[in-house]
This record gives C-alpha cells, structure tokens and sequence, in this order.
C-alpha cells in the first residue's frame, strides 16, 4: 500500500522570505562582459620521416658490432651465431630503423 505523501520540506512562505528581493539599484548593475578568446592558430602539419630497416647484430651489452641491409638477414644471424662462439658473451640479431636523410 501506498502511504500518504507528506511534505516535510519549508513551506512556500518560509522560502519567499528567505529569498533576497531584487531592487531596482541591483537590476542597473552590469554583469562583466566576458572576455573574447583570440583564434587559434593550426597545428603546423608534421613532416614525415622516411625510415630504413636493417639488421644489427648486437652483443650482450647492446653495442652494435655489425649492420646488415633489410634482405640480408640469414647472413647477419650467422654472423651472430659465429661472434657468439667465438668470443664468451652471446650476440643477437634485432631490427634497427634509421631515419633517411635527404
């Protein structure tokens, strides 16, 4: 069953007279007008940079021993394969980009 709905907020008299009266003195006075933002200026439009693969070979301490063109990527895991037994440390082929220079 539905209960009867009772208003236990302030009356409507209570609140009119807690409400401040608008005189005439405050209707003259001006808002400050808001402030015009300036156009904004376009992003510039970014160059794009033109990449290379190659193929590094690295040792274990991530120098670069040798660089070998994108296709020629069987040869520098054998040169890897043969600097890691040769010397004790491991080498590892990784893939570098170089930005081209024009």
């Amino acid at each position: 069953m539905v209960g009867n709905a009772t208003n236990q907020g302030p009356s409507q008299e209570e609140t009119e007279a807690a409400e401040p009266k608008v005189t005439n003195a405050m209707e003259g006075v001006k808002k400050p007008a808001k402030k015009t933002t300036g156009r904004r200026s376009r992003a510039k439009a970014t160059k794009e940079v033109r990449l290379r693969a190659f193929w590094g070979v690295f040792s274990q301490s991530l120098n670069a021993v040798v660089l070998f063109d994108y296709g020629e990527r069987n040869e520098a895991q054998k040169k890897a394969k043969e600097l890691s037994e040769s010397r004790k440390s491991p080498h590892f082929v990784q893939l570098i980009k170089k930005a081209i220079e024009e």
